[in-house]
């Protein structure tokens, strides 16, 4: 089964914060006295107030709110140079939905974020994930509320209660966004690359054109149109706005060199792009 296959990188590396003098033999300037350490390399350099906030700590409380809430899931984690981490938490259980065809499987997504070198807010949010391009769908920001406290000696993380916070998510934004996943998929794309040419031209993601001099696709407008072919043939289907808009989803998350949160925003504008076609 495709939740089997998911990617399992590892995010518990050795971690610690310490002071530059101890590391350098050198006085710092205030603000920067201290580096934080992943896998044997300085990722980052912080002040005296900063509270390291280590895997380990804060993706096992946040799958003990999985837990407690008596959820079943499947785990994915990637593990981006030691730096940036993520844990996606697929909710494997009743709660599932079909894009109008049972190869098309939606299912709720929990993911949570983490980083190092502070590129990332230690953060969480609800999502999806689509088993077709085995991808974590953003659409959804319903983010989940926790605080973080900061002290020199201690880090302490408040969750919350994930049971009332999951429902709410499933009784408002999960249905709600799933009914324009099906709306997209109403309308058929007659012209593929005057679609992918549309959009790119629209969010700017990357160009559409090989150069000023040559109007043919570029590598990576061909790759979007091969994966919305290879879609289409996939689910039987003709190519549609909600296959369109999966295309450009998987290259964002496999092929362009983003950081996780920009792809949650350009996803968001991906997919605002795209569903105002319908």
């Amino acid at each position: 089964m495709y939740l089997s296959n998911l990617q399992q990188d590892e995010i518990f590396v050795p971690s610690e914060m310490k002071s530059l003098k101890s590391l350098t033999q050198m006085e710092s300037r205030r603000g920067l006295e201290n580096a934080i350490i992943s896998n044997g390399k300085i990722v980052n350099v912080v002040s005296n107030s900063y509270g390291h906030v280590p895997n380990e700590l804060f993706f096992k409380k946040a799958e003990e709110m999985l837990t407690d809430a008596r959820l079943n899931y499947q785990k994915r984690t990637i593990n981006r140079n030691d730096r940036s981490f993520i844990t996606d938490f697929i909710i494997d259980d009743n709660n599932q939905f079909s894009v109008k065809n049972e190869k098309d499987l939606i299912l709720p997504m929990l993911r949570f974020k983490n980083s190092y070198d502070g590129s990332e807010k230690t953060s969480g949010h609800f999502g999806f994930y689509r088993e077709v391009c085995s991808n974590g769908l953003h659409v959804s920001q319903a983010e989940i509320e926790f605080s973080i406290k900061h002290s020199k000696n201690n880090t302490d993380l408040i969750m919350p209660r994930l049971n009332n916070l999951f429902d709410k998510f499933l009784d408002n934004e999960f249905y709600t966004i799933t009914k324009k996943f099906d709306r997209m998929r109403e309308f058929e794309i007659i012209d593929t690359k005057e679609f992918v040419k549309e959009i790119l031209e629209s969010t700017k993601l990357f160009r559409y054109e090989c150069s000023d001099k040559n109007n043919d696709p570029s590598k990576k407008s061909r790759e979007i149109l091969e994966i919305l072919d290879n879609e289409a043939l996939l689910l039987d289907e003709k190519p549609n706005l909600w296959i369109g808009y999966n295309a450009f989803n998987q290259m964002l998350h496999n092929t362009l060199k983003k950081s996780f949160s920009q792809q949650e925003r350009l996803d968001k504008k991906l997919f605002d792009v795209v569903y105002e076609m319908a």
